[in-house]
């Protein structure tokens, strides 16, 4: 991907998104049923899609939640938590969601005054209620034009394609159908039933982060914190989590600006609050001075971005890296594993052995971790992308998705009680087992290439060596024996992975080095010479 002029600098009003007119095109315009990209589709975290192009409007939020209510009807005895984030389209998608699931007698939980609700905290609530399940209206840190739905089920994680499927499926059938059968009635009739119930989500998830984070450390050091919400739905939190705890952290960016306009652009120049880019982060990267430790998140906070004065924004490889060896040391989790992605970086694996722990490998998403947190397999679960969850002090579970505020919170901690910011930790990091030098290129692919890099087999690679190094593993499927939809090229000292993109006309070349940048560009060459020989 070329980098924009735009990359790093504040969003021009010119890309603004019209939000009127993205709201109206929400209730106005229909989805083309024959058009494949206008269905429903669960990816990795539910559907996303925009108004503007027939991907995600009220047609859509109406087949998708009278899925839901019908796939939960037998299997669910609980009630349902529904959170949204800040993106425009998410207070209208809120609403719908609500008629058809008062209408569906659902007895559902809604922030109150309709407050913004993150990703996780949705997970944690499920967690603190036996036997219910959630919503979460987000397409994460996707561009403001953008809409997303997604499911989360009784484990409180991302519901796994099991589920999906049938919602998917029936979702469309719905809409096919016409929307004959979607329950629904008007939210004012809807507010006024037994079945929707206002509730207070930040109070006990606030009060419980003592739980899961030694705050008590971060007050007394007074360290000074700088927490940009970013325009996300954890705001409230942060302002709460301030006041409650009486740290001395100042939160900004915490109010809703639906058009994102204090962002700095991405590197292709798209308005995307993506905490984990250098370019998106630009604006709080230039004030890291400022304060001791500073952190963004995304739009719905499941994702992190850990900004220090040692080294400006953290690369999420190297912050999950450093939580690990962390955690490792300041908790009792002995006997607990650490899970990670298989195109996470291989520092992890080195951390992991030093501090005598086991690694399980996972294929791409988050849901890969629901069940090994929840059965204390392990105390940490990490993507590359920045999302993370672990475990409380007493080893048990805490959240089963993705949760930024811990990790962010994290960081502080680490410099409360060290004295060391999180960059100068991985500098050590690398000190004792060496520098990675982690890089992702994304290239054009059209359907029928996908599909050919997803069902490689390690006989399609004839290779014996890797950029001047014997082939120690060849990779189809993860330790859970779950196939990654790609393929795997490890050495001693680099390692490479393919991927098709599960939403893009993209496929993906993940690869690390342990050596040098010239050692990189051989394994991504020699990647790039096997994907050719594919295609």
């Amino acid at each position: 991907m070329s980098q924009s002029p735009r990359a790093g600098k504040i969003a021009p009003l010119e890309i603004l998104e019209n939000i009127p007119n993205l709201i109206s095109s929400y209730f106005t315009k229909k989805p083309n049923l024959n058009d494949i990209e206008q269905l429903i589709s669960f990816g990795t975290s539910g559907h996303r899609g925009c108004a503007l192009k027939g991907s995600f409007n009220e047609d859509h939020i109406l087949a998708v939640t009278q899925a839901v209510c019908e796939y939960r009807k037998d299997k669910v005895a609980g009630a349902l938590f529904i959170g949204m984030d800040t993106h425009a389209l998410s207070t209208s998608a809120h609403i719908t969601a609500l008629e058809v699931l008062a209408a569906n007698e659902i007895t559902t939980y809604f922030a109150k005054d309709f407050e913004y609700t993150p990703t996780p905290v949705i997970s944690h609530a499920i967690l603190s209620h036996t036997g219910t399940d959630g919503i979460v209206i987000t397409p994460s840190h996707n561009p403001p034009s953008d809409g997303g739905f997604k499911y989360n089920a009784t484990n409180g994680g991302p519901a796994d394609v099991d589920i999906t499927s049938v919602i998917e499926k029936r979702a469309n059938e719905i809409l096919k159908d016409g929307l004959v059968d979607v329950k629904r009635i008007p939210i004012d009739q809807a507010l006024k039933s037994e079945f929707l119930l206002p509730y207070d989500f930040i109070t006990p998830y606030v009060k419980d982060l003592e739980n899961v984070i030694d705050i008590e450390a971060i007050k007394k050091s007074s360290i000074k914190i700088g927490a940009d919400a970013m325009g996300g739905s954890g705001m409230a939190y942060y302002r709460a989590i301030k006041e409650h705890y009486d740290l001395n952290m100042e939160v900004f960016n915490d109010h809703p600006n639906f058009t994102f306009s204090f962002m700095h652009c991405d590197k292709d120049g798209k308005i995307r609050m993506d905490c984990s880019s250098p370019y998106a982060m630009a604006g709080l990267v230039a004030m890291k001075e400022k304060f001791d430790i500073a952190f963004g998140n995304d739009t719905d906070f499941d994702r992190h971005g850990i900004v220090t004065q040692s080294v400006g924004l953290m690369n999420p490889n190297h912050y999950l890296s450093v939580a690990i060896d962390y955690l490792s040391k300041t908790r009792d989790f002995q006997g607990y594993g650490v899970g990670k992605t298989l195109v996470s970086s291989s520092m992890i694996d080195r951390v992991a052995k030093d501090n005598g722990i086991k690694v399980f490998e996972t294929p791409v998403g988050f849901k890969w971790f629901v069940q090994p947190l929840i059965n204390g397999e392990v105390f940490f679960g990490g993507e590359e992308s920045a999302g993370a969850s672990f475990l409380r002090k007493n080893g048990k579970v805490w959240s089963t998705d993705k949760d930024g505020i811990i990790l962010t919170l994290l960081s502080a901690e680490i410099l409360a009680t060290t004295g060391k910011d999180p960059g100068i930790h991985y500098k050590e990091l690398t000190e004792k087992f060496g520098t990675p030098i982690y890089a992702r290129i994304d290239a054009p692919a059209n359907l029928e290439q996908k599909k050919i890099l997803k069902n490689l087999t390690p006989e399609d690679i004839k290779a014996s060596e890797l950029a001047g190094e014997k082939i120690e593993a060849i990779l189809t499927k993860a330790d859970n024996g779950a196939e990654i939809g790609g393929l795997k090229v490890v050495s001693k000292n680099g390692w490479f992975a393919l991927r098709p993109s599960g939403t893009e006309d993209v496929y993906k070349i993940y690869a690390e080095s342990f050596i040098d940048d010239q050692h990189l560009k051989m394994i991504q060459g020699e990647a790039q010479e096997i994907v050719n020989t594919l295609f």
